[in-house]
């Protein structure tokens, strides 16, 4: 019975990961699991091992918001337009969420970012100037959601072997 347990384990870790294409807390869920299995289980890991993928989920998170940031700054924008881009990709989310069996929520986000950032930076810039700052929110925004979906995607291969019976 141990091993069916694990088995459905391990598909919720894997489901857990397939919400990132939602733009909802992948990596927090899978966490909530692994955290629910180390209680039932407690000789499988230890506390610190759930304790620096708590870390990781937190760095993957910090990193999503860092890269978009970053990249938006690097063409151009300013805070108006950062805080314009990373605004505009929570709102793109979740209006986007009911399109595409859910799948808007990634399109929403990306698209939220740059014409977040876009909005923002209107008022006092270019277009030309405005246009390349949200250019670079949305390819923050795409890298950023590809690092957090690796860092999830690490978190649940790290787990595997300690939920394994």
């Amino acid at each position: 019975m141990e091993y069916v347990w694990a088995i459905l384990c391990i598909l919720g870790l894997c489901l857990a990961q397939a919400l990132q294409l939602f733009s909802l807390p992948a990596n927090w869920l899978a966490l909530i699991i692994i955290a629910l299995w180390k209680w039932l289980h407690p000789a499988s890991m230890s506390w610190t091992f759930v304790l620096v993928l708590a870390v990781l989920a937190a760095v993957a998170e910090a990193l999503e918001f860092f890269l978009q940031a970053r990249f938006a700054g690097r063409y151009g924008a300013s805070t108006r337009g950062n805080i314009g881009g990373i605004v505009g990709a929570i709102v793109g989310a979740i209006f986007g969420a009911p399109f595409f069996l859910g799948l808007g929520a990634l399109l929403g986000a990306l698209g939220g970012a740059w014409l977040g950032c876009l909005v923002a930076e209107m008022p006092g810039r270019s277009k030309d100037e405005a246009l390349r700052a949200a250019k670079g929110a949305f390819m923050g925004k795409a890298l950023g959601f590809t690092v957090k979906t690796a860092i999830g995607a690490a978190i649940v291969v790290t787990a595997i072997p300690s939920i394994w019976p």
